[in-house]
């Protein structure tokens, strides 16, 4: 886990955003720290995209406020300090990668180095290719280094890695987690959980506006009593779903994985029923369990 300090570098304060009768945000309280990777999440619609829009000064909040370095986020001094990674951008399809590099860096009174810049993203073989002949993955990482080549105090990433393989996603979080070593705060939002998961030292779910959830992963995959069984067994997956307590029950890579609440009547029974099972690990349910538990408690109270 990476060191925080009491002072935020972005903060939402009872945030209120509403477009006509439709309530974006109610009432949102949001922290982003030095050296540490905060990952928003929520069903679409949730208001995510709403409050990275009010932290970087592109909407203003109906009540309470937004702050990003201690100013206004519409200030250029702060705006200077950020940067942003958004799910479209209006980027000139003709110039050249270098060029729009050496564009976006004359904008920041101390940029990044080019090479550094293509180093993170990874653009190797890329600076002399035009925009717009690229692939959506490889426009992504130029994304990328747009969103990183001015050394900013904040990052904002909004799905970074869609449209990216595995291999460039991997290459993507070795980049984000050098940053936040040297002490950047960033802010992601992801649809990829296990991406969630691999980055963020915090997690905020939000649902229909609010806060739903907020606290380190462990924090909020304790909030949930799920545990996910792993073995080698003949059973089918099908017949085990079916149980009692039983959430979910699928075969992954040659082993039956269950997802139970009651871990150990589940277990008695999986013996019980293959004297030959071997391979038995149980473990506390992944934030993709999690996930979809606090939002489902959430509909369950609104629908009271």
């Amino acid at each position: 886990m990476h060191a925080v300090q009491s002072i935020p570098l972005a903060q939402l304060r009872g945030a209120v955003k509403r477009y006509g009768a439709v309530t974006a945000l109610e009432g949102v309280d949001l922290e982003l720290h030095a050296g540490q990777v905060l990952a928003l999440l929520g069903a679409n619609g949730a208001g995510k995209s709403t409050a990275i829009s009010l932290l970087l000064g592109l909407l203003e909040p109906d009540h309470g406020d937004a702050v990003l370095l201690g100013s206004p986020p519409r200030m250029l001094s702060a705006r200077q300090q950020a940067g942003v990674m958004l799910q479209s951008g209006a980027i000139a399809d003709t110039l050249k990668v270098a060029e729009l590099l050496e564009l976006t860096r004359s904008y920041y009174p101390a940029p990044r180095g080019v090479q550094d810049c293509v180093d993170i993203a990874g653009l190797q073989g890329l600076l002399a290719r035009r925009y717009g002949q690229l692939s959506g993955g490889q426009q992504r990482r130029v994304q990328l280094a747009l969103a990183i080549c001015g050394r900013p105090r904040v990052l904002f990433l909004d799905e970074p890695t869609t449209g990216l393989d595995i291999q460039a996603r991997q290459s993507l979080w070795r980049g984000v987690r050098e940053l936040a070593a040297d002490g950047a705060s960033i802010l992601l939002t992801t649809h990829y959980l296990e991406e969630a998961e691999a980055l963020a030292d915090r997690v905020v779910v939000l649902a229909h506006g609010r806060v739903v959830a907020d606290g380190s992963l462990d924090e909020v995959r304790a909030r949930v009593s799920q545990r996910r069984i792993r073995c080698t067994s003949g059973l089918d997956p099908a017949e085990v779903a079916r149980w009692p307590r039983v959430r979910a029950a699928t075969r992954e890579e040659g082993k039956l994985e269950v997802v139970t609440d009651a871990a150990e009547d589940v277990v008695r029974r999986l013996l019980a029923q293959d004297p030959e099972l071997t391979g038995l690990d149980v473990s506390r349910a992944g934030l993709a369990e999690a996930f979809l538990e606090i939002t489902r408690e959430q509909q369950l109270q609104e629908a009271a």
